[in-house]
């Protein structure tokens, strides 16, 4: 047994190993709702355990073979229910949890399962919801933000999403081309949104690194398998410009610094150079998507070494394509921003008048966070105040929070 580090709590532990410990016992029992449940029950076992007893050399191992064990224990009792005991004695066998030296651990079987999870037999909407459970560790609450829908909605999502794998048999394999054609768009979204949970959390840390990560480890993978796909190269890119601020982007405390405030130097040219590389490469491979373009508008930011000297009018021109694209509210509010930048803030807000009423918007502090800076700019510092304000209580990021009431004191 080990202490766990102080830099790695506990929890953030558990959350890393749990998609791949259901991977592993989804591969061997090929029932997800039920391996899920083990998983589960697995982890609070050692929420239990380990704080108490240390953490164990192989936590992965521990919670795989706790888990397979709570899955032998369910095939036993739906068995017994079913009064086949010959099948308990069949099944018994094979059902026994392995010894530590026997542990079949494939390293794939996150990418198989964040496949699985997006299997078509599932609509978009419940596929990406059951991921961010599954693969990316979120709440319900915290993929209700992604969502910007209440909470139960997610709950009945996952629910019907479990239930449809459970009823079609969908096998835990990785998928063949055509599979792979069928599923990527709601693989890329869900990727997507486990990143921006990493780079603004919900709760007391702005950022939660693992998060972040393993989004941008996963979508390397799936390059693997789809090196020539544009969309794939053009969010990986995406992901790689926006992380590279990660280290100017909190304070010393932990407080929020937006871009324009940045310490330019703290960003890590590595990443910059390597997303502004795919960036370019993937404009090439096919039909231009939202990611390529999104990576392009992160490429012109990245590249720009102070904020005054940023191309604005290029990135007005890029949003202005991409709403051609997408309905997505938050693309709508950042072509304000580049509008207000470009034709100054009153541009911007008669912009943001057309999105009061959308309901996506309604419970999120973006919309009024983006008209308080914008009426701001434009000299209406009553109103812009009062905004400020409204925002700081709608979010559920606590560095986000002190920077709106900061912002509504003037400071």
């Amino acid at each position: 047994m080990s202490t766990p580090s102080p830099d790695r709590p506990i929890e953030h532990l558990l959350r890393d190993l749990a998609p791949q410990v259901l991977g592993a016992v989804v591969r061997r029992f090929h029932d997800f709702a039920a391996s899920e449940d083990a998983v589960q029950e697995a982890l609070i076992a050692a929420a239990a355990q380990w704080p108490r007893d240390g953490v164990p050399d192989n936590p992965r191992s521990w919670l795989i073979r706790v888990a397979q064990r709570r899955m032998v224990d369910h095939l036993r009792s739906e068995t017994a229910r079913r009064k086949a005991a010959a099948a308990v004695a069949e099944e018994a066998p094979a059902a026994v949890a392995p010894a530590d030296g026997e542990l079949a651990i494939d390293p794939d079987d996150t990418l198989v399962l964040l496949f699985m999870c997006c299997h078509p037999a599932l609509t978009s909407g419940s596929a990406i919801a059951l991921t961010l459970r599954a693969v990316g560790g979120l709440t319900t609450a915290q993929i209700a933000k992604s969502f910007l829908v209440p909470e139960l909605t997610i709950v009945r999502r996952i629910s019907r999403a479990k239930e449809t794998i459970r009823a079609s048999g969908i096998p835990f394999r990785v998928p063949d081309v055509d599979e792979r054609a069928e599923r990527l768009g709601s693989v890329l979204h869900t990727l997507y949104l486990v990143f921006n949970e990493g780079y603004t959390s919900s709760g007391p840390d702005l950022q939660r690194p693992e998060l972040s990560n393993e989004a941008i480890r996963l979508v390397r993978e799936v390059r693997k398998l789809l090196p020539a796909n544009g969309d794939v190269a053009g969010l990986l890119a995406l992901m790689l410009l926006i992380d590279a601020h990660r280290a100017a982007r909190s304070g010393t405390n932990g407080e929020l610094i937006p871009l324009d405030e940045q310490d330019r130097s703290l960003w890590d040219r590595e990443k910059i150079a390597e997303g502004v590389a795919l960036a370019s490469a993937a404009l090439s491979l096919g039909a231009v998507g939202e990611y390529q373009l999104q990576a392009t508008i992160a490429a012109v930011h990245d590249e720009a070494v102070r904020a005054e000297d940023t191309d604005w009018p290029q990135i007005l021109a890029l949003y202005e394509i991409l709403m051609g694209m997408t309905d997505s509210p938050v693309v709508a509010l950042n072509h304000a921003v580049a509008t207000a930048m470009v034709h100054g803030p009153l541009a911007g807000l008669a912009l943001l008048a057309s999105l009061q009423a959308d309901e996506r918007l309604r419970t999120g502090h973006r919309l009024d966070a983006v008209r308080a800076h914008l009426l701001e700019r434009a000299g209406e510092r009553d109103a812009a105040v009062e905004l400020y304000r409204s925002a700081a209580s709608k979010t559920s990021s606590t560095p986000e929070r002190n920077y709106l009431l900061m912002k509504a004191a003037g400071r």
